[in-house]
């Protein structure tokens, strides 16, 4: 019946006066009636019917539409939804919240965990900074182990010297292999000279072979003095700086252990009401953890302080005993002297050209 009637209205011819009216038509009456029966029988245009099917079998919904307003255009558009999802069953949007959620408790987790880890940092980088500060001008009380803090200053006193020591043999070196180089290249020309001139061939030739006399000589002692610089430096900045970094931690762990006493202190001095024992009894456990570290970094640092001293006396005994051989057996011309310093201390010299590289390297 729709259909037809649709056909009729659409097939239908409006006839237009000369006015620009349109005319009235006989079927107009009937026409009227058939579409009053249409919109009647029809569909609720306020309610959308909406059937979707899926692997969990189809269902229906029904939106409500309210008022929505556009230029000049206004809707019925609020809107009461009943439409399921389909596809999905109960146990799937279980699952599926469950991991959202635990992700977001974890998160969660890790940021509360970072927040409470730089409220702690802050906090203690401030009540160290105030205890500095206080010893600094004065007004604050420190611990104080003169036995220690005696070492520890004769130690660094000693790492000075030492890097002194160091700087100067390692410029000896460096002359010295200049000096080396100096006359490998005087014995060379020489050499050649002795073949040119005819008429001082034999003075020339004297002066070629002391010259690389003196020269392997020269390199004998660099080995010497190559090793003797390599066991100061080890010294110096391998051994005495570990010693040096364990202190360095100790004089840290100091500083808070007096910032957390000296915290604990003033409480203590303070009302005794139930929030201030709270507190109290907080920096009463900070306290001793930081007591605990304080005194374990202490026994560190003395136990690394009397080994570094044996060690150093064992070393230096070695090395200056080294120095001393090499230096007096070369500018005593004791080739054989030499090397048997080099041999009682089992150091090897490296064959000439052993630092060039092969003409493979220099592809």
């Amino acid at each position: 019946m729709t259909d037809s009637i649709m056909s009729k209205a659409a097939t239908m011819e409006i006839p237009i006066n000369s006015n620009g009216d349109t005319g009235t038509l006989a079927e107009d009456d009937s026409l009227e009636q058939d579409l009053q029966q249409v919109m009647v029988s029809g569909p609720n245009l306020n309610e959308t019917s909406i059937v979707s099917g899926g692997y969990g079998g189809t269902a229906e919904g029904i939106i409500s539409t309210a008022t929505i307003k556009g230029p000049g255009i206004h809707y019925n558009a609020e809107f009461n939804k009943r439409i399921p999802v389909t596809g999905l069953g109960p146990n799937m949007h279980h699952s599926s919240s469950s991991s959202s959620m635990a992700a977001e408790q974890t998160t969660r987790g890790v940021a509360v965990e970072k927040i409470e880890t730089v409220k702690k940092w802050g906090l203690n980088t401030y009540k160290c900074t105030k205890q500095m500060i206080s010893e600094r001008f004065g007004r604050g009380s420190r611990t104080v182990d003169l036995e220690l803090e005696a070492q520890i200053e004769v130690l660094r006193d000693t790492k000075r010297k030492y890097e002194t020591v160091l700087r100067l043999a390692r410029a000896l070196t460096n002359h010295f292999y200049n000096m080396v180089q100096t006359q490998h290249s005087l014995g060379d020309t020489f050499a050649e000279l002795s073949q040119k001139s005819p008429e001082l061939r034999d003075e020339f030739g004297y002066n070629a072979e002391t010259q690389k006399l003196l020269c392997k000589n020269g390199e004998t002692l660099l080995g010497a003095i190559n090793f003797f610089v390599s066991s100061i430096n080890t010294l110096v900045n391998k051994t005495m700086e570990d010693t040096l970094m364990t202190i360095k931690m100790y004089e840290n762990a100091r500083l808070e252990f007096d910032a957390y006493r000296s915290d604990l202190e003033e409480l203590s001095m303070g009302p005794r009401d139930a929030v201030a024992m709270a507190r109290i009894d907080a920096a009463q456990q900070q306290y001793q953890v930081h007591k605990e570290k304080y005194e374990r970094l202490r026994s560190d640092v003395i136990i690394k302080l009397k080994f570094l001293e044996e060690n150093k006396v064992k070393v230096m005994h070695k090395q200056l005993l080294l120095f001393h051989n090499a230096i007096s057996a070369y500018f005593a011309g004791n080739q054989q002297q030499l090397e048997q310093t080099l041999k009682q201390f089992n150091i090897k010299l490296k064959p000439p050209g052993a630092d060039k590289p092969s003409w493979l390297e220099d592809q």
